[in-house]
């Protein structure tokens, strides 16, 4: 892949200290591009030699401004509250992913940096209502309706995003350019996030079913396929591409929809796991959720545990939604490689990951249970009281 810019420009990764923002930045410096990390923690990564990292607190604007100097291209990758009890705080992911990215925009605009990629998400459009083959036209599902902080507040970034394309910079050479890339899920060797969260389940002998229908079907997207449809990204802003991405937002995701538990199977077996065979319904798990999320709220401050499934992750693993990547391909020049889950695995289990046939340690989710089953029975005390002051 040839990228219109020499080495004596540089692309600054917000998030850079994370799983995809260090993969990117990597691929870059391999392409001769001189290449920044912005982050508030270092890559657990090494870093080769050559690549900066700065850190600095996206809600910082002298911050940004700072790590933006002399730079030709943003790819802003940074956000907070993608899963787990971490989509449950409100005001962090506020701060992040709405203020901060309003302090990228006013940072690109203040240092003159004429490029901005934003990294989305599916769910700025999908909050649980069955998808196939969606496309770009469809509206932004109404921020009342999503079922997590996180999902709310990509979609009010990335509209401003968007709507800051054309804005004058301030030394007035031009205008800033943006796009938006919605990603599928992501995966790959090394990926932080949730294959280890699967991991830990998997430990505590948690994934003793699956749930949905048999026609489920998600998307996923290879950390490396992610990367390349944000470098194509980055040529669709400039004039050699005649600013073809220049507001607009596309769908990355590998080229065929899957059912997201046969999409992990290979994995799960491959560590030594077995795969469960009886599967419950979605509304039984989504009510479970439900009370799960309530009862983390209320016990938050004395014991922030991490919810076995959010709301929002029931949607996203058990409710077909799917996109076609047409305009991606079209527009980009996108092309996904296809990518073996086999890599994956070998990659955790030459590092110690898999089923090791032995006792588990499982007070913390015995503690976890307990303290449910007493909020169950304090909702179901609580109802008929309420009921019949109503009456």
């Amino acid at each position: 892949m040839d990228i219109p810019t020499s080495p004596r420009e540089t692309v600054v990764i917000t998030g850079g200290g994370g799983y995809f923002g260090h993969r990117l930045g990597c691929t870059l410096y391999k392409m001769g591009v001189s290449v920044v990390l912005f982050d508030v923690r270092k890559p657990e990564q090494d870093l080769p030699d050559g690549i900066q990292f700065i850190q600095g607190d996206i809600r910082s604007l002298s911050a940004v401004e700072e790590a933006f100097c002399n730079a030709a291209c943003i790819i802003h990758t940074a956000s907070y509250g993608m899963s787990g009890r971490e989509q449950l705080q409100t005001q962090l992911t506020e701060e992040v992913n709405v203020n901060g990215t309003e302090n990228v925009i006013q940072a690109c605009i203040n240092k003159s940096v004429p490029r901005l990629v934003y990294t989305s998400t599916f769910n700025v459009v999908f909050g649980g209502q069955s998808i196939k083959n969606g496309n770009e036209s469809m509206p932004y599902l109404p921020l009342n309706r999503h079922a997590d902080n996180y999902s709310r507040t990509k979609a009010i970034a990335e509209n401003r995003v968007l709507k800051s394309n054309g804005q004058q910079l301030a030394n007035k050479s031009g205008c800033l350019r943006t796009c938006a890339l919605r990603s599928a899920g992501i995966y790959g060797p090394g990926e932080q996030r949730h294959l280890p969260r699967i991991i830990r389940n998997l430990d505590q002998g948690l994934f003793i079913f699956f749930y949905g229908d048999h026609n489920n079907l998600v998307q996923f997207v290879h950390v490396d396929n992610l990367a390349s449809a944000h470098i194509l990204a980055a040529i669709g802003l400039t004039d050699v591409k005649n600013h073809i991405a220049a507001g607009q937002a596309y769908f990355i995701a590998d080229a065929i929809p899957i059912d997201n538990f046969q999409f992990f199977r290979p994995f799960i077996e491959g560590l030594g796991y077995k795969f469960p065979s009886v599967r419950v319904p979605l509304f039984f798990i989504y009510f479970m959720s439900y009370l799960t999320e309530w009862l983390h709220f209320l016990i938050r401050p004395i014991y922030n545990f991490q919810p076995l499934l959010t709301r929002a992750e029931v949607y996203k693993t058990g409710v077909t939604h799917y996109f076609s990547i047409d305009k991606a391909k079209k527009e980009l020049g996108y092309e996904p490689k296809s990518f073996a889950m086999q890599e994956v695995v070998e990659w955790y289990r030459v590092r110690g990951f898999g089923n090791k046939v032995k006792k588990v340690k499982s007070s913390n989710f015995l503690w976890d249970l307990v303290v449910f089953f007493l909020l169950v029975v304090v909702l179901l005390a609580w109802v008929p009281s309420v009921v019949g002051l109503s009456l």
